[in-house]
Order: structure tokens, then sequence, then C-alpha cells
């Protein structure tokens, strides 16, 4: 049998019911990866595929690679509720520039439609960030975060906290102390290891210990959206707290390290999220492929070459088989970028249809040792590795997609 022949045997046109029929029953987290950002066909790609898991499987909730704090702001809209310009809020609620994009302000129509829709006692649908407040330029500063888990506290456990806000608001200091871009690439401009953040570590150990400590009575008691955000701002807090420690760093780990932060926060928070809609439904997870692949994530980044166990890898770990894995590639680029055609993509390029769905068990089972891995044109873009296909439950590939501008934002 010819290569091509066992491509096609692989292969069936794009549908959503194509990549639900390769997910496992049980599965809880139902991750779509796209292998670069800025490029609206995998953002249509995810639209029709939530729509379909919408309404056919029982998916009542999506979280993206976005700032965790800032699409708080979208749920609520989603939901309901907000006033202004929906561009505008998408904008505000979209770290990582991706609220330029038509389609993430498709997705909130949508959702918020869907929901205006819903009849008394019905589920609706829920929107979230999956990301640390983070950018390629640095982090958010950990002040507010911290300061509304002491007022929750406060309110709750007046006899208990013995934090006094200004003592608090002293050690945080301005946020801009936090937010230099300079520190990104200048570790000695970063305060992450200064007396005070060390305290600060410790403060927001304490605060999350005490919250988790009186879990029982905030799930009683509390009002269930409050509580969430309480939950929340602990684990944005003493993650960007790691994350400060690690850019203050100067040793030769210092990249790693970061990366290894940004993937245990995507982890925490996609896990504690999975926990909250369990009684809903699966959650859909859409990111880059390097965070959401199960194995560990390798990349280039100039003279350094950094490895560090991805988001996906992290929460495989924790749910077994209630973790599915499906990626996106493509083939060519506009007029004058091409796979070479010994490469996966350059085979799965041959294919008829412009949009195909593969079962990685029989692709890895065709191209064994018949394909090469491809080689990026730019930095954007991180292709499948052949001799990782069995690590994933489906594949999505797109044979062609207009040259766009190299967002990696988030990455």
């Amino acid at each position: 049998m010819t290569l091509w022949s066992s491509l096609r045997d692989a292969s069936r046109p794009f549908s959503p019911s194509a990549v639900t029929d390769l997910i496992p029953p049980g599965t809880r987290v139902l991750a779509l990866g796209e292998p670069t950002h800025g490029v609206e066909a995998f953002l249509d790609i995810r639209n029709e595929l939530f729509r379909h898991l919408v309404a056919e499987h029982g998916y009542r909730s999506i979280a993206v690679e976005s700032d965790c704090l800032a699409a708080l702001a979208v749920d609520a809209y989603v939901g309901g509720g907000g006033e202004g310009e929906l561009a505008d809020l998408v904008r505000e609620g979209f770290s990582h520039g991706f609220g330029e994009f038509a389609g993430n302000l498709e997705l909130v129509r949508w959702m918020r439609e869907f929901n205006d829709g819903l009849g008394e006692g019905e589920e609706r649908l829920r929107f979230y960030g999956a990301d640390g407040p983070l950018e390629t330029t640095g982090a958010a500063a950990p002040g507010p975060s911290l300061v509304r888990l002491r007022d929750f506290l406060a309110a709750h456990l007046p006899a208990e906290l013995v934090l006094p806000e200004g003592e608090l608001r002293r050690l945080c200091g301005p946020d801009e102390r936090w937010t230099d871009p300079a520190a990104a690439f200048e570790p000695e401009r970063s305060v992450g290891r200064t007396a005070e953040a060390e305290q600060l570590r410790l403060v927001a150990d304490d605060l999350a210990a005490l919250l988790a400590a009186h879990g029982p009575q905030f799930a009683a008691e509390a009002d269930p959206e409050t509580y969430w955000r309480a939950q929340l701002d602990a684990r944005t807090a003493s993650g960007l707290l790691r994350f400060h420690a690690a850019m203050a760093d100067t040793g030769p780990d210092r990249f790693n390290a970061l990366m290894r932060q940004r993937g245990l926060m995507m982890a925490d928070n996609l896990e504690a999220i999975t926990r909250r809609e369990a009684r809903r439904g699966p959650t859909l997870v859409f990111a880059h492929n390097l965070h959401l692949q199960r194995e560990a994530a390798r990349i280039p980044l100039g003279t350094h070459h950094l490895l560090s166990w991805s988001a996906g890898s992290l929460l495989a770990a924790r749910l077994g088989e209630g973790y599915a894995f499906v990626a996106t590639a493509f083939g060519h680029r506009a007029a004058d970028d091409h796979p070479a055609p010994e490469t996966l993509e350059g085979h799965l390029a041959t294919l008829p249809e412009a949009r195909s769905v593969l079962d990685p068990g029989l692709l890895a089972a065709a191209t064994a040792g018949r394909v090469k891995r491809r080689v990026p044109a730019d930095h954007t873009y991180f292709g499948l590795d052949p001799e990782a296909l069995e690590l994933l439950d489906g594949v999505v590939f797109v044979r062609e997609i207009p040259r766009q501008a190299g967002v990696f934002g988030g990455g």
C-alpha cells in the first residue's frame, strides 16, 4: 500500500463529529491546540467544534489561552451582564492581543446569544481564561489579587485574619514595581526576590491555606461566584509571586523556570475549572499545541533551548484518561511557504480536502520511518512530531492558510 493511500485511509473530511468520533468516552477536558497564533482558520475550527460539543455532547464551558482575570469580564458578558461595545469588551477581555481576531469576537457573541435563549433552570455557558495574567514582556503585580483575597477572608473570618490591610499594601508597594518590561531580560530589574517579595510569598501561602481550610464553610455560606473569585485570586497571587521570583533569577535555568511556572499556573487553573464544571459537563480548552501536548515542550529562544513540562502534560498526569488532546497543523502558508515534500505536513498537503481529520494511530502506522519533521519557516509555528503521533487523540489538518503577522503572543 502506498503512503498516499494509507493517508487517505487515516483521514476524513473535517466535521465536528469526525473529531468527536476520535475522543475517548469519559473525557473531562478536550484540548484543541493550534500550531501558531493569529490564524482565523483555527479559531473557526474551534468555534464549529464548540457549538457541536454544546449541542450534542453536553459541554457547558470553554477555556482559552488568555488572562484568567481579564476573562471574568467576558464570562459576565456571556452570562447576560456587562455594558459597552462587544468589540471593546473582547479586546480587553482577551490578553496577548487575541481580542483583535474576529473568531474570538464571534465566539463571545454566540455564547451570549445561546445563553440569552435558555429557559429557566437550564445551564448557561461559561467562559474561562486558562493563562495567568502574563505577557511575553513580564507579569502582572500580585497585589490586586492578594488584597481581594484578604478582603474576602476578612469579611468571613474577621477573628482569624490578623494581617492588617495597610501592612499588606506596604509589602506589595506600587504595581509599577512589578511590571517593568525590562525585567523580562534583565533579572536585576525584577523585584521578585526582594525581602518584601519573599515575605509576600509567605503571606500568600498563609492566606491560601486559610481559604482552603475553611472550604466547607465558604461552599455553604459564601456567594458561589465570589468564592470562585477568591480561589482564583489565591492561585493567581501565588503563581505570580513564583513567576516574579523566577524573573529575578540570574542563573542559567531562568527561562526554563519561567516556562515551568507559566505551565504550572495554566495546569492549576484548568484543574480548578475541571472540578468546578464536573457536575455540568466536560470543558473544551483552546491554546497553542505546545501548551496542551502530553510531552514536554521544547522551544528555541535565541541561543537557548528551552525544555519544560507543558500544562497539558501536567493536566494529563492529573486527569489520566479524562484528558484528550487534538492537535492542529497546516500545509501551505500563502504562496511562498510550503512544507518540504518529505515532511509529515508535506505529505498531508497532498490530501484532496481543504480540512481533514486524521486518526493518529492510523497516521502513525502509515508514516513510521517514512516522513521527516518539518523545520518551520519562522518561530511562530511548531509542527507535528512524527515520533509523538500516538500521544494524540486526533489531528485536524488545514491544507493552506493565509500569511499572518506571525503572532506568537502568549506562545
